[in-house]
């Protein structure tokens, strides 16, 4: 055996080696790639095809971002996988982002003051569902009843006992109603088989689990009160008055009046301000693609981008693209 060869060879393999090493180091190097991890709702709801969308547009429209999508129990969660830096960005409820970064109800002890807003998405509307047979009329008759306000955890529980409060209706302390913490699945399975008396949906309009329920039993939406909606946007300003519109679900006839309330896209001071940026942009640009996915995307707007903010910084990448455009992002 030739060791002078041999000892050429072995330096030559280590000049190689060195090479690969040094071109998958440094955050993407050459290959310029950014993996971007999103995380979405449950399947049931409008986050989770949205943020696959999202993932698969910014994959296609933004150069060098890989992203992708995972199903989770949204808003609460999310908001502590991004404090765990288990993901990069995330959608949710205002009030829920506001309380994870000021350290409040879930979040207590434990305030994450490097979340950062991207962009406001479309309204998250509440939505109350009886069957249509229900004497419940006004949210106030839930009282002794049976009812779904959302799972545990969940932005759509935290927004149920915000509403339900105001009303005097107290689930958790008295016991005012008997609750089922189920996600919007298991919502729409005990309707169905008369389990509960009514459930409680803060989602996007339409909303997929309501539209299954509508076709396999005959419900009715609950409009809220005018002084009551006056109550909630004065005490909770994260809200604002909302109408569903007559026709949205089968059986519907009449315009439901609610409140609504902005979701958004979140990330935190770890996203560049360049990609966040870009990432922002491509959302506006190419909105048409998210919109090819789910309906509710045709609510992004770039007019109201920055309305409903409540308390939370908004990222300067992204403040950034929107002082270009001409939109006034709050300080």
């Amino acid at each position: 055996m030739d060791i002078k060869r041999l000892g050429k060879t072995a330096l030559l393999m280590l000049f190689i080696m060195m090479f690969v090493i040094s071109a998958g180091c440094g955050g993407g190097g050459d290959t310029n790639e950014h993996v971007i991890n999103i995380a979405t709702g449950t399947t049931s709801g409008v986050y989770y095809p949205l943020g696959n969308g999202l993932a698969q547009m910014w994959t296609d429209r933004v150069e060098g971002v890989k992203a992708s999508a995972q199903a989770t129990e949204a808003s609460v969660q999310n908001m502590n996988l991004l404090q765990k830096k288990e993901t990069d960005v995330a959608f949710s409820m205002n009030q829920v982002v506001a309380n994870a970064y000021n350290g409040e109800d879930k979040f207590k002890g434990r305030a994450n003051k490097n979340l950062r807003v991207l962009t406001a998405l479309y309204p998250n509307v509440v939505q109350i569902v009886v069957p249509k047979n229900s004497d419940v009329n006004s949210i106030k008759d839930l009282n002794g009843k049976k009812f779904v306000p959302g799972a545990a955890g969940s932005g759509t529980e935290t927004s149920a006992r915000e509403i339900l409060g105001l009303y005097g209706i107290d689930y958790v302390e008295r016991q005012d109603v008997k609750v089922d913490y189920v996600g919007f699945t298991q919502a729409v399975e005990l309707l169905k088989n008369r389990q509960t008396d009514g459930a409680y949906f803060s989602a996007g309009v339409p909303n997929a689990a309501l539209m299954d329920l509508s076709n396999s039993i005959d419900i009715r939406l609950i409009s809220l009160e005018q002084d009551m909606i006056d109550k909630i946007v004065s005490e909770m300003p994260w809200y604002f008055p909302y109408t569903i519109p007559a026709g949205t679900y089968k059986g519907q006839d009449e315009d439901i009046h609610t409140v609504a309330q902005a979701n958004l896209l979140v990330t935190t001071t770890d996203l560049s301000e360049d990609l966040a940026y870009e990432l922002t942009k491509a959302i506006f640009e190419y909105k048409s693609d998210l919109e090819a996915v789910h309906s509710a995307a045709k609510r992004i707007k770039k007019e109201t981008a920055m309305s409903g903010l409540v308390g939370v910084p908004v990222h300067p990448g992204a403040a950034r693209y929107f002082e270009e455009i001409g939109i006034e992002v709050p300080k």
